[in-house]
């Protein structure tokens, strides 16, 4: 078991201070977006062997089956396939989807056949995997997550009454996935100069219906509206679902799921991929047409995962992802064995533990504390008093 030294991403959306507090430091000099903790080629973690720090990513590749065991290699070949963070959102991130593993595949191979650089601003597949991901609200966290149904839609517009949003109406009106479709499209393809005008118009409504249905979707309109006044996703954001989490509930994002992160602090888990597509509230590159071939305007709620209990103070947050598990164990004095069927991070949030494979000196965790559990440990016992995040492979469930 190794304890990792990992690297802070200073994304301009981050903030100064929840990481840093997380972690028992004083407030960075610059934002703070993302603790990596894993072995992205992009940013891997470092562990000390052999009296030196070694990076991960090196050492899962020169020995796949002794670092990941022989279930993650068979399944994922010889690569760490998840990624964990800790995500602290200060102003929102972009509208975005990521593609399902064919979709990521197809369009990975497409864009190396055309001579797009791995590193362009506007390269849309980074690599060839897909990128599920599940986020667990540390503090109160807000998001956009999933299109409405389209009789809430209208609703929305109804309410807001705003003449320049009548084409997206109009649009919508034709009811299903097609009206959603087309609703986006016409705002997403709106010419440049009339950009600025709808937006200006959608935030002057919104700052009037301060109370009511859809208020705290229409104040978050004049704050998207301050950081992008010429983006229409401003107005894409209203017809996506706003949802609150409470400390504990999560949010799983599938393949195809239009979101953004608003405002918080949580862990987030994902398959090992840097795919992204975005949508709008954003300065970067925005593709459209490889966006609606990723996009999914069904209307199926997007539930908020609470944990399912397992033992001895363990809760597994359940989804259908095939790279990775997120379960939370809590801590209060009794240990807690873990049977390790493959890789492993473990992140501490509260308190200080203990953790160890039978026989082992123990690593000791703090909050922000991490360490990396090879795929061949067999068992582990967690102490002391706190929270532990595990990020691991899903467990065989008949």
């Amino acid at each position: 078991m190794d304890i990792l030294e990992n690297t802070v991403q200073p994304y301009a959306w981050g903030s100064r201070a929840a990481i840093a507090a997380l972690r028992g430091l004083p407030p960075a000099s610059g934002p703070e977006a993302e603790l990596w903790m894993g072995a992205h080629p992009l940013a891997p973690s470092r562990v000390r062997r052999g009296g030196a720090l070694r990076s991960l990513a090196e050492l899962v590749a020169a020995a796949p089956e002794a670092e990941l065991g022989r279930r993650a290699v068979a399944e994922h070949g010889a690569q760490l396939p998840f990624l964990f963070k800790v995500l602290a959102a200060e102003q929102p991130l972009s509208l975005q989807a990521h593609p399902d593993v064919v979709q990521a595949q197809q369009g990975f191979a497409r864009e190396d056949a055309a001579g797009v650089a791995r590193d362009a601003p506007t390269r849309n597949y980074r690599d060839p995997h897909p990128k599920p991901e599940i986020l667990c609200a540390l503090t109160p966290f807000d998001a956009l997550c999933g299109f409405r149904p389209v009789d809430e839609a209208l609703a929305v517009l109804d309410r807001l009454a705003v003449p320049p949003l009548a084409p997206v109406r109009e649009r919508l009106a034709a009811g299903g996935p097609e009206g959603l479709r087309e609703a986006f499209l016409w705002l997403s393809t709106l010419p440049v100069p009339e950009r600025g005008p709808l937006v200006a118009a959608t935030a002057t409504a919104a700052a009037h219906r301060t109370s009511g249905a859809f208020a705290d979707a229409f104040a978050w309109t004049g704050r998207l509206a301050a950081l992008y006044p010429a983006d229409p996703g401003v107005a894409v954001a209203l017809l996506l679902r706003l949802v609150h989490l409470a400390p504990g509930e999560a949010l799983y994002l599938p393949a195809g799921n239009m979101h953004a992160y608003l405002r918080g602090l949580g862990v987030e888990l994902m398959a090992s991929s840097d795919n992204v597509l975005r949508g709008g509230l954003t300065p970067k590159h925005v593709d459209v047409p490889e966006l609606l071939r990723v996009l999914r305007f069904d209307e199926a709620p997007i539930p908020v995962l609470q944990p399912s209990a397992a033992a001895d103070g363990e809760a597994v947050y359940l989804t259908p992802a095939r790279h990775f598990e997120l379960s939370r164990v809590a801590l209060a004095g009794r240990p807690f064995v873990a049977e390790v069927i493959g890789p492993e991070i473990l992140l501490c949030t509260e308190g200080h533990v203990t953790a160890a494979p039978a026989g082992a000196e123990p690593a000791v965790l703090g909050p922000g504390g991490s360490a990396f559990v090879p795929g061949t440990t067999g068992r582990y016992a967690l102490g002391g008093t706190g929270v532990v995040f595990r990020a691991a492979l899903p467990r065989l469930r008949r």
